[in-house]
C-alpha cells in the first residue's frame, strides 16, 4: 500500500497575516521576508509570505526599510494596541454597544474580572 503525500492545509489571507504578526512581534529586531518565513512555516512560499507582507504594509499595520535588495519589516503598532483597536472597532459595528459590553465582561474569568476591576478603579481614580 503507497502513502499518500501529506497534504498541507490551506490557511486563509487573515489566518496567514495574523502568524506574520505574531512573527514580527515575537522578534527583537526588523525581518526579512526570508526570516519571517523560517518564523511562521518554513514550508510556506517565499512568494506567499512576501505577498502577506507587502498586503500589511500597504494596511499600515508594518513599515518596511531598504536593506541593499531586500526589505526589513517591523510592526508599527504592538499586539495589545491592535487588540484593543479592534475590540473597539467591534463595540462600534454592534447594535447595541452596552449589551455587548455586558456579555463580554459576564464571559471573563475570574481573574481577568478582577483585572478589568482594579484597572477601572484606577480610571476613577485618575479623573
Amino acid at each position: 500500500m503507497r502513502k499518500s503525500a501529506r497534504i498541507p492545509s490551506r490557511r486563509g489571507a487573515g489566518e496567514l497575516e495574523s502568524e506574520v504578526l505574531a512573527a514580527l512581534w515575537g522578534a527583537e529586531r526588523p525581518l526579512t521576508t526570508a526570516d519571517v518565513q523560517r518564523a511562521v512555516d518554513s514550508e510556506l512560499a517565499y512568494n506567499t509570505v512576501q505577498t502577506i507582507l507587502a498586503r500589511l504594509y500597504e494596511k499600515g499595520l508594518v513599515s518596511r526599510a531598504a536593506e541593499g535588495r531586500r526589505h526589513l519589516y517591523r510592526p508599527n503598532k504592538g499586539a495589545e494596541e491592535m487588540a484593543a483597536e479592534q475590540m473597539q472597532a467591534l463595540l462600534r459595528r454592534g447594535p447595541n454597544r452596552q449589551s455587548v459590553l455586558q456579555r463580554f465582561a459576564t464571559s471573563l474569568s475570574e481573574e481577568d474580572a478582577e483585572a478589568l476591576r482594579a484597572m477601572l478603579k484606577l480610571r476613577r481614580r485618575r479623573r
